[in-house]
């Protein structure tokens, strides 16, 4: 007998394809740029700080100096700032009453604080200077109350309020600067 097979009508199987070689993994190679950039934007940020500061508050921007006058303008000194002396004859001081209780023929109690004013501009003042300002008022029943405000930065004025007696309601207080001495540091 003969065989009288048919071939299938649809092809044979292919043999399977050979596996596609793996991709390889970018994320590594995209971490690294990534911090590549940022390395560079901070350094490039780094130089352009270090150039402003080192003008020492010139413009930036400006038209670069020619070099003779770089090397005369370097070779001079910053000038040392001058500050005003200050004196008991700087300031003016007068009382503020914040406070009065009187009772009859027996006096008054008095809280009073002092209020200065510093004859000058007061950017003429080293603002690194600290300042001690003692001051006598005078009125109280047992004499003359002694007492110092501290000035520093130039404007800021620390002082603790007084406490007085006067004999009467009449009385008259006064005050005035003794002694300004600088504050060591």
């Amino acid at each position: 007998m003969s065989d009288t097979t048919q071939p299938p009508a649809f092809p044979p199987p292919l043999p399977p394809e050979p596996p596609a070689p793996a991709k390889k993994n970018r994320t590594n190679l995209v971490i690294i740029a990534a911090a590549t950039a940022v390395i560079a934007a901070v350094i490039g940020t780094g130089a352009v700080v270090v150039n402003s500061q080192k003008d020492d508050g010139k413009q930036v921007g400006k038209a670069a100096a020619s070099p003779s006058a770089k090397a005369t303008a370097s070779s001079e000194p910053d000038p040392i700032p001058s500050y005003a002396d200050v004196d008991e004859s700087s300031f003016t001081i007068k009382l503020k009453t914040t406070k009065r209780q009187c009772f009859g023929s027996a006096g008054c109690n008095l809280t009073v604080e002092p209020h200065l004013t510093f004859l000058g501009d007061s950017e003429s003042i080293d603002p690194a200077a600290g300042y001690e300002i003692t001051y006598e008022i005078h009125g109280d029943e047992s004499g003359p109350v002694i007492e110092t405000a501290e000035l520093t930065e130039q404007t800021s004025l620390n002082h603790t309020p007084s406490m007085i007696s006067t004999t009467s309601a009449a009385t008259k207080v006064s005050v005035e600067i003794t002694d300004v001495s600088a504050q060591s540091s």
